[in-house]
């Protein structure tokens, strides 16, 4: 059982799949989680796993299906543990904001009403995290919920970086240009990596690779991004572990002709059976495609190569957008914590300034991050934390509701 230091300092985090819901308890006045946890398989056979700050993992079978089911479980587990009376407002993870959203903003008729009709942008994703909205304010009425958008830290791109070259008229009429993800991630990168370089926000220009699963890197110039990889939706950019990443168009069409394929079925093949899988036959697993090529595997070479080359590409890409890189930054699972990856990301971009210390690389980077030598640009590794920047931004934003 746990209770927080701080009357009302405690903020609930969701983030709502299809079929899993993510949350996490943070106690503001700590700026720590005090329980996460994650339902998931909601549309199978229903699972809840959790744990409490250091303690030991618990888990248990829902008995009905759904997202409101495991929130009805998440709700009981908060008033067991105490935790209920003091949770300030819920932050919720909303994949598309558009150009409606620049910012978090608390959940209101209205907001609800504009995420609707912005399903056509992420039919995939936001119709189910508007689901979790739904669900928690049916169970958790009178708290307020706040929703915090992937796509609003990229709202600061200018034209020429995100308008694609189509007819205008797809932009005016449908929204069509490049909006960017893994926004809350880089808007925590970008505080903690100013801190760590003693640098004020809008001073800081730095290029960051976030890689998972999902994979995307961003220019950011005085600490708002200029550019970055993913468009108008996740699939665009970097060789991922089962999306492809950038292709010609035209392969659509060529597939779906040869196979006869639907349009549908294609970009099913696109998003789940490519990048990474697709090209290794293996695994979308870094750490497993590494394990395969040592033992001798040359399509998981060629798959870990692949991957590494289009990043080394997409990073100098990006570089155009910037007087200076302060610093070059690697996030997200795999750049957190391959040091093959990065070295090898680095050793495709010949023509950088940047050195890896190997060692340091290694040990993924000194107390500081640092993974560079002391005679090259600046490269650094930082762990994200997008589940604490959403407490921060509904913290924030139930303060001045």
């Amino acid at each position: 059982m746990v209770s927080s230091s701080t009357s009302s300092s405690n903020i609930l985090v969701i983030n709502s799949g299809s079929s899993s819901v993510k949350f996490a308890v943070f106690d503001m006045s700590q700026q720590q989680a005090i329980l996460t946890g994650l339902a998931e398989r909601l549309n199978e056979t229903p699972e809840i796993s959790w744990q409490i700050s250091e303690g030991g993992k618990n888990s248990s079978h829902l008995e009905q299906q759904g997202h409101e089911a495991a929130f009805s479980f998440i709700v009981q587990l908060l008033k067991d543990q105490q935790l209920l009376d003091n949770i300030r407002g819920v932050g919720h993870r909303v994949v598309h904001g558009g150009e409606s959203f620049s910012a978090s903003v608390e959940i209101t008729a209205p907001v609800l009403e504009q995420l609707d009709k912005l399903n056509h942008l992420a039919p995939l994703h936001n119709p189910v995290n508007v689901q979790g909205i739904k669900a928690a304010q049916k169970l958790l009425p009178g708290i307020p919920q706040v929703a915090v958008f992937d796509t609003a830290f990229h709202q600061t791109m200018p034209a020429q970086a995100y308008m694609y070259a189509v007819p205008s008229h797809w932009y005016q009429q449908y929204g069509v240009r490049r909006y960017g993800f893994h926004g809350t991630s880089y808007r925590y990168i970008v505080g903690e990596c100013a801190r760590r370089l003693n640098k004020d926000t809008q001073d800081l220009n730095i290029l960051c690779a976030h890689l998972g699963n999902g994979c995307s890197a961003t220019a950011i110039r005085h600490g708002k991004s200029i550019d970055t990889s993913m468009g108008l939706t996740p699939i665009e950019g970097l060789a991922m572990g089962t999306r492809s990443g950038n292709i010609d168009p035209g392969l659509i069409e060529f597939i779906a002709n040869i196979e006869n394929k639907s349009i549908a079925e294609v970009m099913q093949v696109l998003n789940k059976e490519s990048g990474l899988l697709g090209l290794s036959g293996i695994s979308n697993d870094m750490r497993t495609l590494l394990s395969h090529e040592q033992q001798g595997n040359d399509n998981a070479r060629l798959a870990i190569d692949t991957f590494c080359y289009r990043v080394a590409r997409e990073l100098a890409a990006l570089s155009v957008g910037l007087e200076r890189i302060d610093a070059i930054v690697f996030t997200g699972g795999i750049g957190e914590h391959a040091a093959l990856v990065r070295a090898r990301i680095m050793a495709f971009w010949r023509n950088s300034s940047v050195r890896l210390d190997e060692n340091l690389n290694k040990q993924n980077g000194d107390p500081n991050g640092v993974i560079s030598t002391t005679d090259s640009e600046q490269a650094m590794v930082i762990a994200t934390n997008e589940e604490l920047m959403i407490a921060q931004d509904t913290f924030g934003v139930c303060q001045h509701a």
